[in-house]
């Protein structure tokens, strides 16, 4: 029996997979726990169609990614704090505040969770922050701490 999986089996294949497998396995595992449906020619087409349809959205999200990667790479966000005299900050600077700061920039909504910053700022001084847009594309802002006056 030949099967289209919807979903990750393990030791079998993965979703969007066309597998041969025994008649009762296929029926009474795979189908019944939704793991699988028959591959007829229908199905198989729908779910080619599917899968081309979101290879390209991944790519366009991709590129539009990128283009924001190489925005924000010429990036310099500069945060006024008070300091004390060993260049310590008196508060920090957050990755909620780096992202209000490049949503005001880029125009719309940012979420604080992809900057990937370890720990708040919390020294005077000059610090490269990585930002992940998306899995395979990540960017590097410069930020600028000053000494309020």
């Amino acid at each position: 029996m030949k099967v289209l999986l919807i979903k990750d089996v393990q030791n079998l294949g993965k979703a969007g997979q066309i597998k041969e497998v025994a008649d009762g396995y296929g029926r009474n595992f795979l189908i019944r726990r939704g793991l699988a449906v028959v591959a007829t020619e229908g199905v198989v087409k729908d779910t080619r169609l599917r899968l081309e349809s979101e290879a390209r959205q991944h790519a366009e999200a991709t590129m539009t990614a990128s283009k924001l990667a190489e925005r924000l790479e010429r990036t310099t966000l500069t945060f006024q704090r008070r300091a004390g005299e060993k260049n310590r900050l008196y508060g920090s600077v957050t990755s909620a505040d780096i992202a209000e700061e490049l949503q005001k920039l880029i125009g719309q909504p940012f979420d604080k969770r992809k900057i990937m910053l370890e720990e708040p700022l919390r020294e005077l001084g000059t610090h490269r922050v990585a930002i992940k847009l998306m899995p395979e594309v990540t960017a590097q802002v410069t930020i600028v701490v000053e000494r309020e006056e």
